[in-house]
């Protein structure tokens, strides 16, 4: 039988995931929730789902899950709430901008048993899901260093700046999440150091749009994650991780993989230009790995836990950030 699923936000990423859900083997799309009645109507309308309230799809007995796509202020108060009538959960990160607020929405998760699973898209991505195979099978031997790059073409608007938290909550938890999924033990200090490089307007709101964090277990092993929110040629995506017996790479993606050689020289096309192109992939393999985990009865993976602890390094490497030294997560 097929897991049903209601989509709460019908935005940008809520389309994303209302096609991802479409095309996922045991699943379907029977309800979409959205502020804005007629991006629920066409949403709804193009996968042949239904327009529905919150209250009406919390007590639908035809609705076995929940993907929560809505504004970031609202996640944890919606992850209770279905938690606290059975719903499994699918919820695009971050589940909120306070630890204190995430700790007590996971009592309520834990307190209801039901599964959880939350967006750290990049996990699934095929490629840097083929550089952990390649770690796990030992062809690197024992991982000692990681480098993420992780650049967006622009920066967003001031009105995003405000709302999302700031480049370490909303950018860079990404790459905290995936430094953890990568090195194989957890974090014990972060130092950040962060600059106004691409926006003036960034940095009066108290933010900042240039980044470079190193993070160190406590054997020794470390990550340094390059965040930038200006590469005038393109969406950078780029991990290298060294171990003991060499080195495993994933370079940047095009959408069209061609190199033209003439005399002028090499010529490849451009990069993605946006997160949604490049991690289309990564979207799909998610959702489809959320209703996997809801048919053999398992509880997801990435979990709430995971999102804790990349907002804990994200606090950290704030709190590194003004008192200019290395902060040790045992202070978060």
């Amino acid at each position: 039988m097929a897991v049903s699923v209601a989509l709460l936000g019908a935005g940008r990423i809520g389309k994303v995931h209302a096609k991802a859900i479409a095309a996922t083997e045991g699943a379907r799309l029977v309800a979409v929730a959205d502020a804005f009645a007629e991006a629920a109507e066409g949403l709804a309308a193009a996968y042949g789902a239904r327009v529905g309230k919150i209250d009406e799809i919390a007590g639908a007995q035809d609705i076995d899950a929940v993907v929560i796509c809505t504004p970031t202020d609202t996640h944890a108060d919606l992850i209770e709430r279905f938690a606290r009538v059975g719903k499994a959960i699918f919820c695009e990160k971050p589940i909120d901008l306070s630890l204190d607020r995430v700790r007590s929405c996971l009592k309520t998760v834990e307190e209801a048993g039901v599964p959880f699973m939350l967006g750290f898209n990049r996990r699934f991505d095929p490629h840097f899901q083929a550089l952990r195979a390649a770690i796990d099978e030992g062809r690197i031997g024992d991982v000692e260093m990681v480098q993420i790059t992780s650049r967006d073409p622009g920066a967003p608007p001031p009105s995003y700046i405000t709302s999302s938290g700031g480049i370490f909550r909303d950018m860079t938890i990404h790459d905290f999440d995936m430094a953890r999924f990568l090195l194989g033990e957890e974090i014990a200090t972060v130092y950040a150091t962060a600059s106004v490089l691409v926006d003036p307007e960034i940095g009066k709101l108290g933010d900042y749009d240039s980044a470079t964090v190193v993070l160190t277990t406590a054997s020794g092993k470390h990550c340094a994650i390059s965040n930038s929110r200006r590469a005038t040629y393109g969406y950078d995506q780029r991990i290298e991780v060294h171990g003991s017996k060499g080195v495993v790479s994933v370079e940047n993606q095009r959408p069209v993989s061609i190199e033209v050689a003439t005399a002028e020289g090499y010529l490849r096309p451009p990069l993605h230009d946006f997160f949604m192109t490049r991690y289309i992939d990564a979207y799909a393999a998610e959702i489809a790995a959320f209703v996997q985990a809801m048919e053999q009865n398992k509880q997801p993976s990435p979990g709430g836990q995971d999102g804790l602890k990349a907002l804990a390094l994200a606090e950290a490497a704030l709190k590194s950030i003004h008192e200019r030294r290395a902060v040790g997560l045992d202070e978060i």
